[in-house]
Formats: C-alpha cells, structure tokens, sequence
C-alpha cells in the first residue's frame, strides 16, 4: 500500500468511528419496552475494532514519515511540520491584510481617525511568497506519498 492510501484510508476510519459514535448514542437509551435500532454494545465492539486498526495504520504512517526523506534530505515529518507552519504564518498574515480593508466610518470631525500601521503591499508580498513556499512544498511531500510504499 502507498503512504498516499494509507492517509485516505486513516481519514475514512476516523471518519467511521465517528459515525459509530453517533450511532452508539443514539441507540444507547430507548423508551421502556422498545428495543434499539442498533445493537449499541456492537457498535462498540466494531469502533475498538476500527480504532485498533486506526493505531496500527497511525504507528506506519509515522514510521514511514520519519524514515522516508525528500530530495532535500529533510524527513516527510519535518517538510509536514515545515508546510503547517507556512500555512500558519500566512493565516496570520492573511488576518493583517484582511483588517486594514476594513472601513472606518467616521460620523462627525471629533471622532478618531484610523490610520493603518503596516505597509499593505509589503503584507501581500509576503503572503504570496509563503503561499509559494507553501505550494511547493506540498508538492514534493504529495509526490511522495505516492511514491513511497508504507512498510
């Protein structure tokens, strides 16, 4: 199996024992002389299944992660932790730009006029760049993820 199947298929498991939780509580009280519509201790019984399975695929997936390296030398654990801080850094720059769009209105001469304290351009510049950054790296690590068997 590719690492690249191995993600998909943790997302669709986490996505199942959320389900069988729902599930589990919706069956789990009934009005006195009904039965439930599922049997909640089965449903149970198949999100531990499920979960073991999940930590299983989690614990291959990490492994492959810290041992399988991109052409920079850098692990796919690093570049993933390298892309999740682009990303948070242009968020918090995407925030910036965002507030200094926002109108103020002034509604006599006596009110406070608002001036903007960072250099709009330069923000977008840097958030372009970032996204770049951010762009092609993700590139290599998906470019991996299908090329990598997991172990």
């Amino acid at each position: 199996m590719k690492l690249a199947e191995a993600l998909l298929l943790r997302a669709e498991n986490k996505n199942k024992i959320e389900n069988l939780q729902h599930r589990i509580l919706a069956n789990i009280k009934v009005q006195e002389g009904e039965k439930p519509l599922e049997n909640p201790q089965g449903l149970i019984d198949e999100a531990f299944g499920l979960n073991e399975q999940l930590c299983t695929l989690i614990k291959q997936i990490n492994h492959c992660n810290s041992t399988t390296k991109l052409p920079t030398g850098q692990t796919l654990s690093e570049a993933i932790v390298e892309r999740d801080m682009l990303m948070k850094k242009r968020n918090i720059l995407s925030a910036v730009a965002a507030k200094t769009l926002e109108q103020n209105y002034r509604f006599t001469h006596t009110e406070v006029k608002m001036n903007v304290a960072v250099s709009v351009e330069d923000i977008q510049k840097q958030i372009d760049a970032l996204s770049k950054q951010f762009r092609e790296l993700d590139v290599q690590i998906q470019a991996l993820n299908w090329t990598t068997d997991l172990p």
